[in-house]
């Protein structure tokens, strides 16, 4: 066979490298599995195990805190010592380890902690291969990471579908059980996928002090910055699996020609508007860019804080007229259309953002404290919860829309010193 044939590039899956179609299928089927553990989680906690909503709501603030500060051990252990794939492999078997044990009761929280460690190896190092698919000038890598978080949401949107419906029909553990056959489906489908994937990055010695250069030391302060408005932003947004989940189930009429829908199918809702509204996201930024009037990454960031915010006015404003009477799930469906529009400019974007900003050697470490900063927004989601039987729906929904509002002006007012820092770090 001639060797230049050999040597041809493979050919592109949807106008793209064939690495991101084996990365996207890795991470829908990862997103399956802690989707529908999570949608059954809450529920599972009240009904189940008995725990009050204040305590459910804090322990599931916890729980998805946790799976947001183990990343940033995980992605150093991986820059240092496994590298991505081997971190990646370890990381999943942990988690699906860990579906299958939350069979038992008494392992209850074992089962949680063994989800959060493998989690902590498997989430930074999945997405810091997305960028290394594409030349650092190719104009498709912008767009991959929104193309990489459809994966993210087709995952969610079937997870509450099938594990949901399969944890309130035939038992809880059936459904987590399903769960970490998701997880087990996603490891599959990364292993034999592995040829189309970018080669690790050279590994920093593990006795080797790891310092970036002074130029990528200007952007640590405003990245430090937009990380402590996610923060705030959601300790605010991260309640559509956990108070937004209670007060559906309580205030929200599911029936639709004589079927009643099971609430965990609700938490679909919004992986179904990412998937169906990020084609159009994405192409109207595409345009915006060639005609030079793209948003900068925070302004799209402000808008999508600024987004939520109004979502939960519109709830609060809903739960005020209603009061203790059930509303339409037409309502439900509004509500999530705004939420969604509006996550879809401000976490992709952010992600993306860390990930082009993080310097040589450190991707997967920069990539861990977003992910971190998304910890202690979950965190502080669980200790917010607590607040929805003091204040009632209406009052927590105000409480929800000022956090959110809050994290919109904070994003708004760090543009300018992002703009210097990045300008300074691309002269230098």
């Amino acid at each position: 066979m001639d060797a230049s044939l050999t040597a041809r590039p493979p050919t592109p899956w949807f106008g793209h490298p064939r690495g991101l179609v084996v990365l996207f299928l890795t991470e829908m089927w990862e997103k399956f599995s802690f989707y529908g553990m999570k949608a059954l989680l809450i529920y599972y906690m009240i009904r189940h195990l008995q725990f009050t909503q204040a305590d459910a709501s804090l322990i599931y603030g916890a729980y998805t805190g946790g799976v947001y500060l183990t990343p940033i051990f995980g992605g150093y252990i991986a820059d240092r010592w496994l590298g991505r794939r081997r971190a990646i492999q370890i990381g999943g078997s942990l988690m699906a380890l860990g579906h299958f044990v939350l069979a038992s009761e008494a392992l209850f929280f074992p089962a949680l902690l063994l989800i959060a460690l493998g989690n902590g190896l498997f989430l930074p190092n999945l997405p810091s291969q997305v960028g290394d698919l594409y030349d650092t000038q190719d104009p498709r890598r912008g767009g991959s990471y929104n193309i990489y978080y459809v994966g993210v949401n087709l995952g969610a949107l079937l997870a509450p579908l099938v594990c949901g419906t399969l944890g309130e029909v035939y038992g809880w553990h059936v459904g987590f059980g399903a769960a970490g056959l998701g997880m087990c489906l996603g490891l599959a489908v990364y292993q034999l996928g592995a040829r189309h994937l970018p080669p690790d990055r050279p590994r920093m010695p593990a006795t080797a002090t790891a310092t970036p250069e002074r130029r990528d030391l200007r952007l640590v302060l405003p990245l430090l910055l937009v990380a402590l408005a996610v923060v705030v932003f959601r300790s605010g947004y991260e309640h559509s699996g956990n108070t937004l989940a209670v007060w559906a189930e309580a205030h929200v009429d599911r029936g639709l020609g004589g079927f009643n829908v099971p609430v965990t199918w609700m938490q679909s809702l919004n992986p179904l508007f990412v998937f169906l509204f990020t084609p159009f996201v994405v192409s109207g930024w595409r345009r915006a860019a060639a005609r030079g009037r793209e948003p900068s990454p925070l302004a799209k960031m402000s808008t999508g804080a600024a987004g939520v915010a109004l979502s939960y006015l519109m709830l609060a404003a809903l739960a005020f007229t209603q009061g203790d009477s059930r509303v339409s799930m037409g309502w439900v469906l509004g509500f999530f259309v705004v939420y969604t529009l509006a996550e879809l400019y401000i976490l992709p974007v952010g992600l993306g953002l860390f990930a082009r900003l993080a310097p040589p050697g450190w991707g997967a470490t920069v990539i861990a404290a977003w992910f971190l900063a998304s910890f202690g927004g979950n965190l502080l989601s669980g200790v917010v919860g607590r607040q929805l039987g003091a204040l009632g729906p209406a009052g927590f929904f105000v409480l929800l829309a000022a956090l959110t509002g809050a994290a919109s002006l904070a994003l708004l007012s760090l543009r300018p010193l992002l703009r210097r820092a990045e300008a300074q770090h691309n002269a230098a």
